[in-house]
């Protein structure tokens, strides 16, 4: 058997923001550690969350680029490999191999983050979903000709995606299985109000219902928009319909590995994966049982995971984090636990906004949400959660 090749370098497999952020980490710890990013796409940098307000701010995929991928690889002095998929990784030979041929490695972290889910039901070809860059362009120019949008799922996401194109002058349908929007981080009665902005924005709730299926109004012109089935029987037609349901990690790659995986690749506390050679950053990942989707969490998981590689082991800690729902007619924020029976939620309304404090049974602050005009609530109390 031949050598393992030795290898100083740190491979980065992706490109958003999990590994651009873990790649200025770096270049601000160490301007000489050799660092090589391989990506399926161009390695541009752009700013993701944008994509919930692209329609209103008439805004083109292009004009999303802050830095190509050529000049951020010179800027961060890194060697980018762009349009080149990671075909598979031997953790034996510490090798990659890829579209353009084998690299080995040193260290390796997986930035694979996570895609869109694509709910199984008839028709589902015909949806579109907005997780990326490169999906916006690919349906850019059918997002600016629609008049009828129906937006698959009310979660943050959706709820940003539908009062930004309500705004625009869409027509715009805002499905959701559950009974109410953000079902998932709120308490039925604390979404009333952002239920009422997203009406008077002219957005068509349909909570309750899920689509049971999509098909061309005319298989001969497929110009002429779709016909969407809901579950109540209710049929519409849609020139569009995007599926903003959730994200589902990218696992394929660390499996074929071997590498250990649950809902996310498995990490410890110092974003170890379950080969002490190969890391893993971003919303693909599992880290004490939990999926970690939003960027606070990116920012410092790349910061910690930045010193571990460069030989000081820094675990992972995370502060109460604060969620900004972007919904400007009623914009939210929230942290801390904001679901359960046991919570006991202190509530102070005014016309244009909330206040809501959760409290658990020993009456501490668990959790809280403000709302509206009351934004400025949320950093002294975000500030009284326990750490």
């Amino acid at each position: 058997m031949s050598a393992i090749p030795m290898s100083d370098e740190i491979v980065v497999i992706g490109s958003g923001f999990a590994a651009q952020q873990l790649v200025k980490s770096l270049r601000k710890l160490d301007g000489a550690r050799p660092i090589r990013l391989i990506t399926a796409d161009g390695g541009d940098e752009y700013n993701k969350p944008d994509l919930s307000h692209v329609v209103s701010r008439d805004c083109s995929a292009a004009a999303m680029t802050r830095l190509s991928g050529s000049a951020f690889a010179e800027q961060q002095r890194i060697a980018l490999l762009p349009h080149c998929p990671v075909l598979a990784i031997d953790p034996v030979r510490r090798t990659l191999l890829t579209a353009q041929g084998t690299f080995p490695y040193g260290q390796l972290v997986l930035a694979t983050g996570a895609s869109a889910v694509r709910p199984e039901i008839p028709g589902s070809e015909h949806l579109v979903t907005l997780n990326s860059q490169q999906e916006y362009a690919a349906a850019e120019a059918r997002i600016r000709t629609a008049s009828r949008i129906l937006v698959l799922g009310a979660g943050l996401i959706g709820c940003e995606l539908a009062m930004d194109m309500a705004s625009a002058g869409k027509e715009v349908t805002l499905v959701d299985l559950a009974h109410s929007p953000l079902s998932t981080l709120l308490p039925t009665a604390l979404s009333q109000p952002l239920q009422q902005a997203l009406r008077e924005q002219g957005v068509n709730l349909r909570l309750g219902q899920g689509v049971a299926g999509i098909a061309p109004q005319d298989p001969d012109r497929p110009n002429d928009g779709l016909r969407v089935t809901l579950s109540d029987g209710l049929v519409s037609a849609q020139d569009l319909v995007i599926a903003a349901v959730g994200l589902r990690p990218n696992l394929t790659l660390a499996q074929s590995a071997g590498l250990e995986v649950g809902r996310g690749i498995r990490v410890d506390d110092c974003l170890r994966t379950s080969d002490p050679h190969i890391f893993a950053l971003g919303d693909g990942i599992e880290w004490r049982g939990q999926l970690l989707p939003f960027l606070q969490p990116i920012v410092l998981g790349a910061n910690a995971l930045a010193r571990t590689l460069l030989g000081t082991p820094t675990a992972l800690t995370l502060p109460p984090m604060l969620v900004k729902v972007k919904t400007p007619r009623y914009p939210l924020q929230l942290a801390g636990r904001t679901r359960g029976e046991d919570l006991a939620w202190q509530c102070r309304w005014n016309r244009a906004g909330m206040v809501a404090e959760a409290r658990g049974a020993d009456g501490e602050l668990c959790g809280f949400v403000v709302g509206g005009d009351q934004m400025s609530a949320a950093f002294p109390l975000l500030r009284q959660l326990p750490r």
